[in-house]
């Protein structure tokens, strides 16, 4: 017999449920709900912790967050692998690392914080230099998403009405974390009533040796792409689609984080270190998975291999963290201390019509899938 948790009550699942079409519920790792934390205003904050195996996810409804995730070592030792905070306030007061979140409308930057959409300009608030960064100001990191469970996971909502941070058209998003024994998958879907520009990603910040433990410059990084799109220096793509051949780009054969990062390159010294978009090598109907990264920590044997269905991955290095405050476990966050594998569309996009397009219209539903897959070497 197996125990469905929901809404904080367990149910015990019998076979004839999974005789009449319950088997998926029956064979459900442990969902729990509980309060996070609290709004301003009151409203509560829910995070939701997904168990199969040994793998263990906390979710929560301020950002629609990855808060944590509980990954075993080559040695069974489980630690958490991604950078956050103990408690809501801290992330509520930080506006600069989007710490698991979910961002859009936009994910990544708009140059000038402007577009052209059907012959008419739209403008978006400038949080980044003279750059948009993450969807504005008020971001889809900054909402508060409604959520349920479901099997295996939790599904969270947003409704991001027409003109909000300048976009067009009311947008209504879904984001599913599930969880199996080996993997994290997250599919995003959204509709619109109006054409709008649309691109959604997860920034967790990842160390496979756990949060908190050293930084990621001896992991070992393979990317598998021919071609990365150049920025300018204030990190807007040039519209260029350059080969990573003879750069310290390439990473199509596994490379450590650290090899070539203080090499005398200009985009590295924008970036202070590796923040760029990679091109990655997908199959031509654009919808079935391939693999965009894998990362490797020699230290504990953990493996992370990211597959995505988008166009892109954004490679950061984790270059902008500064230790000002304090992360979980009072651990401090240093430049380097994680790195950041943000699936994709293009940044600037809308004002590069040969990029993949981001256009979404009524009628359309954009879809994506995200799988962060864990094993260990030895």
């Amino acid at each position: 017999m197996a125990i469905f948790r929901a809404g904080g009550k367990a149910f015990a699942c019998i076979c004839l449920l999974c005789i009449i079409g319950f088997q998926g519920l029956c064979m459900q790792g442990e969902i729990t709900k509980s309060v996070f934390g609290t709004m301003p205003d009151g409203t509560a904050i829910y995070i939701f912790t997904l168990q199969e195996g040994a793998l263990k996810a906390r979710i929560m409804t301020y950002g629609a967050r990855l808060v944590s995730l509980e990954v075993p070592d080559r040695n069974g030792k489980v630690a958490d692998v991604v950078l956050g905070y103990d408690s809501l306030t801290p992330y509520t007061a930080d506006s600069k690392t989007y710490f698991g979140a979910i961002v859009g409308r936009y994910a990544n930057r708009i140059g000038h914080g402007t577009f052209l959409l059907d012959g008419k300009r739209y403008h978006l608030p400038k949080n980044d230099g003279d750059n948009t960064l993450h969807g504005g100001t008020v971001g889809f990191d900054k909402r508060v998403w409604t959520a349920h469970e479901i099997p295996h996971g939790v599904e969270l909502a947003l409704i991001s009405k027409n003109g909000d941070q300048g976009f067009p058209g009311t947008l209504t998003a879904q984001v599913r974390y599930t969880l199996t024994p080996d993997a994290l998958k997250i599919e995003y879907f959204a509709t619109t009533d109006a054409d709008t520009v649309l691109n959604l990603t997860n920034h967790s910040y990842f160390n496979l040796a756990g949060e908190g433990q050293g930084n990621i410059l001896n992991d070992v990084l393979t990317i598998p792409a021919e071609r990365y799109t150049p920025v300018n220096a204030g990190l807007i793509p040039t519209g260029q689609l350059a080969p990573v051949a003879d750069t310290p780009f390439d990473f199509r054969t596994p490379t450590p984080v650290g090899k070539r990062i203080d090499q005398d390159n200009e985009q590295l010294h924008f970036a202070k270190g590796y923040d760029e978009n990679f091109v990655l090598n997908r199959r031509s109907d654009g919808q079935s998975l391939h693999e965009a990264a894998r990362v490797l920590d020699p230290q504990t044997g953990r493996m992370l291999v990211v597959k995505t269905t988008q166009p892109g991955i954004q490679f950061y290095s984790g270059n902008f963290l500064d230790g000002t405050t304090p992360g979980k476990n009072g651990h401090i966050y240093g430049k380097h201390a994680a790195l950041c594998l943000e699936t994709q569309h293009f940044p600037d996009s809308p004002n590069h019509p040969d990029f993949p397009s981001t256009e979404l219209k009524p009628g359309q539903t954009f879809h994506s899938i995200t799988e962060y897959i864990f094993s260990t070497e030895k």
